[in-house]
């Protein structure tokens, strides 16, 4: 905040002062006398986190980055030519709109937080109104060892991290969540969305209208652990800012199951490119269903450069990606 505020964080400061005084003999008897004095200021700067806001002014005042936070809150905008005639993939562009941090790796890891402490509670016998059977004894009376159980060295995928435990009851006495359930959610969220940090922008009230931010783990796009990162952000709507390129925009004819096509020549020889293209036509018909982490119609989505939130006081608002 202080390198957006002030051009640029200090690192170094040098104030120099100098006195010369000099001598010389001159033509004719006549002698030059000088002194001079002055004091010299340097201070080198980091940028840092204000190059952000200056390329983004820059781009403001060349006219190179076009806002579409308005139009893009009019549902009909979104299946208009207007939208991709004049915001071609590549276009530099701003959106504001409300929208939600989603990442399978915090699925996983808070339902399997949930379920360790289920069986925890069950083990000292505090969770008996919520299970459908006391928990498997061995030994000394101690627990046994659930055999949905992995250490790290057996976990393949993310559903692997929840453990076994016995299934809730419903207030009505049948049984309710179990361990598969919850695998089930976590395969979902690893499906649909690839593990990282994903952001949805949603700027209509319909939440079919989306926009799709894939954020970078390394680029400094709110690099953390998950957990912390929903600890202080949560899974609710909040106001986000995208800067970036539009990749690319989702069409409606790919929710048309792809014919199939010959991928091999009149020699019966696979040819490379026209393999590439029917698999990739399927890609894009799967991800017309939501079954591929792309964009689904009518959505698109943006290359980012940096994503941020308004920080609003009575003063000034100052940003901060």
């Amino acid at each position: 905040m202080l390198a957006q505020l002030d051009g640029g964080i200090a690192e170094e400061a040098r104030n120099t002062t100098k006195n010369d005084k000099r001598t010389e003999a001159g033509v004719k008897g006549f002698a030059g006398h000088y002194q001079g004095w002055g004091e010299e200021n340097y201070t080198t700067k980091s940028l840092g986190d204000a190059l952000f806001p200056t390329l983004e002014d820059a781009l403001d005042s060349s006219g190179l980055i076009k806002d579409l936070s308005d139009q893009l809150q009019s549902a009909p905008f979104w299946t208009s030519t207007e939208l991709r005639e004049s915001t071609p993939p590549g276009t530099l562009v701003r959106i504001a709109a409300p929208g939600s941090l989603f990442d399978a790796r915090y699925v996983a890891a808070s339902l399997a937080g949930f379920a360790s402490t289920h069986s925890g509670l069950e083990g000292i016998g505090a969770a008996t109104a919520t299970s459908s059977s006391p928990p498997a004894r061995q030994g000394k009376g101690r627990p046994a060892r659930a055999k949905g159980d992995k250490s790290p060295e057996t976990i393949n995928q993310l559903e692997d991290t929840i453990p076994d435990f016995n299934p809730m009851r419903n207030t009505d006495g049948s049984q309710g969540i179990g361990p598969e359930f919850f695998r089930g959610l976590v395969k979902i969220a690893r499906g649909l969305f690839t593990p990282g940090l994903h952001l949805n922008l949603y700027p209509t009230d319909n939440d079919t209208h989306s926009i799709g931010v894939r954020l970078q783990e390394g680029r400094q796009f709110l690099d953390g652990d998950p957990e912390i990162l929903f600890a202080r952000y949560g899974t609710g709507n909040q106001n986000w800012t995208v800067v970036g390129t539009i990749g690319h925009y989702a069409n409606a004819k790919d929710r048309v199951s792809p014919e199939y096509a010959d991928i091999t020549d009149g020699a019966g020889q696979v040819v490379r490119g026209r393999t590439a293209a029917f698999v990739n036509s399927y890609m894009r018909f799967l991800g017309a269903l939501g079954f591929a982490d792309v964009p689904q119609w009518p959505g698109f989505n943006v290359v980012p450069l940096a994503v941020y939130r308004i920080i609003a006081s009575s003063a000034s608002e100052v940003e901060a990606p």
